[in-house]
């Protein structure tokens, strides 16, 4: 008998199958984020090399730098936008980057990304705006591949070069100022457009001159470089002016439709605008420094002027989050400053719930928030509307503690050197605590009696938890919402300088030496102890 197996013509011959002893690489940065979730086949070598890089951007562009330019990436729009039927004679867009010391290759793909996905007649322009990095791949190398474009595309792109680092609201405007397209949308340079990204943007701006819009983002991870779908939603802020998202008001739910447009409070950072009217209504405040604040200010001014803000779903734009941002480690700093210098332009008597959210005092806070009286002119040219309208008709949802008297630390009179403090969380148990000043430490008192501890919640639908008479020693912190329901005594007689008494028990808060020879705090028949709230916003 032949030993030969006898194939029918064409099938394959199975290899028998050999295992490969995989390589045991060690892992030199275990606790790094860049390698929780990737990596594991990288040598030594490469990981020393990728620990490197995202350490410098935050983002792995090692991966970047292997990933190519025009990599597919999946499209997350509603099914319903790719149904969308758009004019032929749209506006013509130009595109703003603005970056500092960024990978080179996240600044070409984004490039890339925009001349694939964007019709030619419609692009008039890329404007890449570099503040001063010092990166010098974003030299030579980054001419050489603008050369590279231009035999495409001749003068397509455009540099501008800041001589010395002015921060994220004076590059946007001088890529604005460079622009020549008919609408401008301004971008991070750490972004990749979608397919039909820009035509949405450019028929409702078609349709109304006065909107300012705002893609959608999806989530680029720092780590992999996948992306994640974003559902739609409202860009908004809280008191100190820190971006969040938000649901869109009920109405745009009413449409049962995610591929329409929604009214939005303010905008995230990328903005889309008809460039002559961003000049007309002022364009963004050069007073604003480095980075925060800048896109809560101007959509705040849109809407009080004229304008108006919406979201657009069709336009989609992957974006990535940073682990960490280089260039800025404390954005606090700046943050602050440009909150406090947006309230005195914007906020009129509302303008303290910046100081609150930040615990800083009315007055005296030291911080120097630059010369406001241009942006105050422009306020009065523009005939704005009083923020309150904005409070009623834009963002009813922000909460105007308009009856809050006091707010920071809460200290009794005596021993000054302790601050009441929500003490460990979880739990529910307040203490005394040595004086900090911070977060846990804020106290707020309202006018309906009840006392917060450990911050206030900027938003109507939040729930802040209220200091409690629970009828033991000691008192309770709980939700507010969740203690008003189980008729838990919540309510609080306090007068700057006086006592704090409960409106339902008439039990007062107290101190008192423990068994431990520290003071605690305590809940009992008043002794006339006398408590003092850091800052009063009306006498009480």
């Amino acid at each position: 008998i032949n030993n030969e197996i006898s194939l029918k013509e064409g099938q394959a011959v199975k290899a028998p199958e050999v295992k490969k002893e995989r390589k045991v690489v060690k892992k030199l940065y275990p606790n790094s984020a860049l390698f929780t979730s990737w990596g594991d086949e990288l040598s030594e070598e490469e990981q020393k090399e990728a620990e490197r890089l995202f350490q410098m951007y935050g983002y792995n562009a090692f991966l970047s730098d292997r990933l190519p330019l025009n990599r597919e990436i999946p499209d997350t729009r509603d099914p319903k936008c790719a149904n969308h039927q758009y004019p032929h004679d749209l506006p013509t867009i130009s595109v703003v980057l603005i970056y500092l010391d960024e990978a080179l290759s996240i600044i070409k793909r984004a490039v890339r990304s925009i001349i694939d996905k964007t019709p030619q007649r419609l692009l008039k322009d890329i404007i890449l705006v570099d503040d001063h990095s010092s990166n010098e791949d974003l030299k030579e190398k980054l001419d050489a591949y603008i050369i590279f474009i231009h035999e495409e595309r001749p003068g397509l792109v455009k540099r501008v070069r800041h001589l010395e680092q002015l921060g994220l609201t004076q590059a946007r405007l001088s890529g604005w100022r460079e622009a020549e397209g008919d609408v401008v949308a301004i971008l991070d340079a750490h972004i990749e457009v979608h397919v039909e990204w820009a035509e949405p943007l450019l028929a409702r701006i078609k349709e109304d001159r006065t909107l300012v819009l705002s893609p959608v983002f999806d989530k680029v991870h720092f780590d992999d470089l996948r992306v994640t779908r974003y559902l739609p939603s409202a860009d908004a802020f809280d008191w100190a002016l820190w971006c969040m998202y938000e649901s869109f008001r009920p109405e745009w739910y009413d449409l049962k439709d995610e591929s329409q447009p929604g009214k939005s409070p303010s905008i995230m950072g990328i903005l889309v605008v008809e460039r002559l009217f961003f000049g007309e209504i002022g364009a963004l405040d050069g007073g604003m420094k480095i980075y925060g604040g800048e896109n809560v200010e101007l959509g705040i001014r849109v809407w009080l002027c004229g304008g108006s803000v919406e979201v657009i779903p069709c336009s989609k734009i992957a974006h990535i989050e940073r682990a960490h941002k280089p260039y800025l480690p404390d954005l606090s700093i700046t943050m602050k400053r440009n909150a406090l210098r947006v309230a005195e332009v914007w906020m009129d008597e509302y303008k303290h719930n910046v100081n609150v959210a930040w615990n800083l005092p009315l007055k005296d806070h030291g911080i120097d928030i630059g010369d406001v009286s241009e942006r105050k002119k422009l306020r009065k040219s523009l005939n704005c509307k009083p923020f309150q309208w904005y409070l009623d008709n834009v963002y009813p949802m922000l909460d105007p503690l308009g009856d809050l008297l006091g707010y920071g630390a809460l200290v009794n009179d005596l021993k000054p050197d302790l601050c009441i403090d929500q003490g460990p969380v979880p739990g529910n148990t307040p203490i005394l605590y040595g004086c900090h000043y911070f977060g846990s430490q804020n106290c707020y008192y309202r006018a309906s009696g009840e006392i917060y501890i450990g911050g206030i919640k900027s938003h109507k639908y939040n729930s802040n938890r209220c200091l409690m008479d629970i009828g033991t020693q000691t008192p309770g912190l709980y939700e507010c919402k969740e203690a008003k329901q189980k008729g838990f005594h919540m309510l609080w007689e306090f007068q700057q300088g006086k006592a704090i008494q409960n409106r339902q028990t008439k039990r007062c808060l107290e101190i008192a030496l423990g068994e431990d020879t520290y003071y605690q705090l305590i809940i009992q028949e008043c002794s006339g102890q006398h408590w003092k709230i850091r800052n009063v916003i009306k006498d009480f």
